[in-house]
């Protein structure tokens, strides 16, 4: 008998990796999914997962470990055949088609380039300078989502195919492209799930 349980995968390379878990055990629960959660280290790890969440990080760092690992090019194939993918953080960086730091100007780091964006890096400031908001994001209701922002990058631009989702002080902070899903802030650290239920539904097709 096949296994029906809903299976996620979580990049495991480095980073927010168990907050990420939790927090999607915790949107399966609200949901009354049957479902997993799995951790991601080798291409081979995509194969049966419904969709994939990248989580925040050292962007650069685990752009150059996706590359040795193989699973640069496997996440690509995995988004390029339907599959959900939610990169939150440096997720959103490694997401993106090109990326700057107001320091270094374009970084030419290793990326997905899987969305239609171009992102400045730590543009709300350093380590020292997080902070958290009360968002309004229509997709997921009249109830305003805890932002949680730590060393967050911005959308500075995107193409006609993207789809923005959220904005804070005019900034772009959380974005749509068809079956991919970017957020500048940490939605696995707000005392909320309803931003990992959505993507569960998209990875359900609910």
């Amino acid at each position: 008998m096949s296994d029906s349980r809903v299976k996620i995968g979580v990049l495991a390379l480095q980073g927010a990796i168990e907050e990420h878990v939790q927090a999607t055990e915790a949107a399966f629960k609200s949901l009354g999914i049957k479902g997993e959660v799995l951790w991601v280290k080798k291409p081979e790890h995509l194969e049966g997962i419904q969709g994939l969440i990248i989580p925040g990080g050292e962007s650069t760092v685990m752009g150059r470990l996706m590359e040795n690992s193989g699973l640069l090019e496997a996440t690509k194939k995995f988004a390029n055949e339907g599959n959900p993918i939610l990169g939150t953080c440096s997720g959103m960086v490694l997401l993106a088609k090109e990326v700057y730091d107001r320091v270094v100007g374009k970084t030419n780091q290793p990326t997905l380039k899987l969305m239609d964006i171009t992102v400045e890096r730590n543009a709300f400031g350093r380590q020292g300078e997080s902070f958290e908001e009360d968002l309004e994001i229509p997709l997921l209701g009249g109830k305003k989502f805890r932002g949680v922002f730590i060393r967050a990058p911005i959308v500075q631009s995107m193409g006609e195919n993207v789809k923005p989702i959220c904005r804070l002080d005019g900034k772009i902070v959380a974005a749509q492209q068809n079956n991919i899903l970017a957020t500048s802030f940490h939605p696995e650290l707000a005392e909320d799930t309803r931003f990992h239920e959505f993507f569960l539904k998209k990875a359900t097709k609910e």
